[in-house]
């Protein structure tokens, strides 16, 4: 959210407007208590100090200031501006069904709950929305007590420029960056720990595609370091040495791991967009994601997709086996066929420049603001 807030920011004020961000300062926060009092003197911050603030900011905004949340997240503090034009962009509403007990392998604390249902309570009241996939936008309505006055969808701009790089040159160099050997290419995922990444379900296919292919090539997992429960998982492969987790890495080093791929596999159950997708088909790698909402809209005609992986445990080895299928399908393809997935990612990427999705939300704030001048 903090590159998106940025990229939102300086979109705006290149095209001329002025913007300020506000957020809450730790203030409390930093005072020196245990750690586990932190989060509480967090909360003092946000709810208590930070609401103060903006009501004494909000005497000095002029009529022609819009108020943009740049996530539905910020739903708490919906209601200080309630009154003003405003637009709150959404992302996911993965935590609010989880609260619900709509996404069992996210089961939410009693705290979380309650939380989530502030939230939702603040948003509620908000009258203008942007969501960045039509699954997000279809979300939001099932929450909302009644239909906004406006709703629209805008697909995600890429927040970091990409531009592709040759396959050959892109292995070597990440190569020489991790020591690992890579020149006959590799299977990638980038991702996080987050239960609906399903990082364990990457081990699980690369496993199953290890035993069916034959195929030497390695893994990478690129992103925050491995839960415990991952390196367990790792730890249990037959083909352990050859799967690598790489963190920290800058931008142009995962830009290249895109780009040397021999595939890109992203079989997350759930997401409000789905970025990796996208990214690795503007760096030419062929990609294989989820069958369902929004993956398969994010992937479009281009990429290879596979079913979501079932709940229940026992059903896992035969759902891995279908998927290392598809992946060997995708690693065997003739080099004719690979240019025409790389040609088809490439066109589908296209759908997310970030001019013209910037271009788009700045349609749509001027028109909130024309709504308010006219009411």
């Amino acid at each position: 959210m903090p590159r998106f807030a940025l990229m939102l920011s300086a979109g705006m004020k290149e095209r001329g407007h002025q913007v300020e961000l506000w957020s809450p300062h730790p203030r409390f926060f930093q005072v020196p208590f245990p750690a586990g009092m932190k989060k509480w003197l967090g909360y003092i911050d946000q709810f208590v100090v930070f609401p103060e603030e903006v009501r004494k900011r909000l005497k000095k905004c002029s009529p022609d200031t819009l108020f943009v949340f740049t996530d539905q997240a910020l739903g708490p503090w919906v209601p200080l501006v309630a009154d003003r034009p405003h637009v709150i962009h959404c992302h996911d509403f993965l935590a609010q069904f989880s609260a619900l007990g709509q996404i069992p392998e996210n089961p939410i604390s009693w705290t979380g709950r309650h939380y989530q249902s502030l939230i939702r309570r603040g948003y509620s009241r908000g009258q203008f929305f942007i969501s960045g996939s039509n699954k997000t936008r279809d979300d939001l309505h099932q929450f909302l007590p009644v239909f906004p006055q406006g709703s629209e969808v805008v697909y995600n701009g890429f927040n970091q420029r990409l531009e592709q790089i040759d396959t050959e040159q892109a292995r070597s160099l990440l190569e020489n960056e991790t020591g690992i050997t890579l020149s006959y290419g590799y299977l990638l995922h980038v991702g996080g720990n987050q239960w609906y990444k399903n990082r364990t379900g990457v081990i699980e296919i690369y496993n199953a595609w290890r035993m069916l292919s034959g195929v030497q090539l390695p893994l990478l997992l690129v992103g925050l370091p491995p839960s415990d429960a991952i390196i367990k998982m790792r730890a249990k492969s037959p083909f352990k040495a050859d799967i690598h987790f790489l963190s920290g890495l800058p931008d142009r080093s995962v830009q290249l791991a895109y780009a040397g791929a021999t595939v890109f596999i992203f079989p997350s159950l759930a997401e409000g967009f789905g970025w990796p997708i996208a990214e690795a088909m503007a760096m030419g790698c062929p990609v294989i994601t989820t069958n369902e909402e929004p993956m398969k809209d994010i992937a479009g005609k281009a990429g290879f997709l596979i079913p979501r992986r079932p709940y229940i445990d026992f059903k896992a080895e035969a759902w891995a086996l279908a998927v290392a299928k598809v992946v060997d399908q995708v690693v065997k393809l003739t080099p004719e066929a690979r240019q025409t997935a790389i040609e088809a990612g490439l066109l589908n990427a296209k759908r997310f420049d970030t001019r013209l999705a910037l271009d788009k939300i700045e349609d749509i704030y001027h028109s909130i603001m024309q709504n308010a001048a006219v009411s």
